[in-house]
């Protein structure tokens, strides 16, 4: 199916438009990751719905996607390393979110655990997207560990337990995402920006 929709896309692009090979590629792999997106949101979604954890799932999105954007973390290189992640964090995820019950004594220490982890290794970039820049470096581990203890400071004075469970997966999930064992896992190289040098890459 996959294949049928984005060869069906693509034959159009190349039917108007006059591009060449590498930007076809470049257009061909934006299309295949929305697609898989997509798909992904779409089955996720619907599982959610017949488990009745939707509630959960939306938070999860709201609070992990946060932490995500200064933190960064892994991408999955192979198609079915990401159908299998996903589903774990965000039909497994919402299945906990909604059963577990944390004291505040376990919270506490899982977040000063995720912060000191996050000193250390946030944030982390991708292939894709290395982070060259030292002072963005800084500025995203600075905006990272202030959302960590944000979401601390929220978990121990809310009463919501739902809201105090998704705040507490969401930081230990960015912090797996970060770990260099993780990237490792995942088959994919670490600390990118290493590879580059100011004017290019090595």
């Amino acid at each position: 199916m996959k294949n049928l929709v984005v060869n069906s896309i693509m034959n159009n692009i190349t039917k108007y438009y006059n591009y060449d090979d590498t930007k076809l590629d470049e257009i061909k792999y934006g299309i295949e990751s929305l697609y898989l997106t997509i798909s992904k949101t779409i089955i996720i979604l619907i599982g959610c719905i017949i488990l009745k954890i939707v509630k959960p799932l939306l938070l999860l999105f709201i609070f992990y996607g946060i932490i995500r954007l200064t933190g960064f973390g892994v991408h999955a290189k192979k198609s079915w390393h990401c159908w299998v992640t996903s589903l774990l964090m965000f039909i497994g995820i919402p299945i906990l979110i909604s059963i577990i019950s944390v004291n505040n004594n376990i919270i506490f220490i899982t977040y000063l655990i995720c912060m000191i982890l996050m000193l250390k290794y946030a944030p982390a970039d991708t292939e894709k997207r290395p982070l060259i820049n030292k002072n963005k470096r800084t500025l995203y581990k600075i905006l990272t560990l202030l959302i960590t203890f944000i979401y601390l400071i929220l978990s121990l004075i809310l009463k919501n337990q739902i809201i105090i469970n998704t705040l507490y997966m969401s930081i230990i999930l960015e912090t797996i995402q970060i770990l260099p064992i993780t990237y490792k896992l995942y088959g994919v190289r670490y600390n990118n920006y290493k590879n580059y040098k100011k004017g290019g890459k090595k």
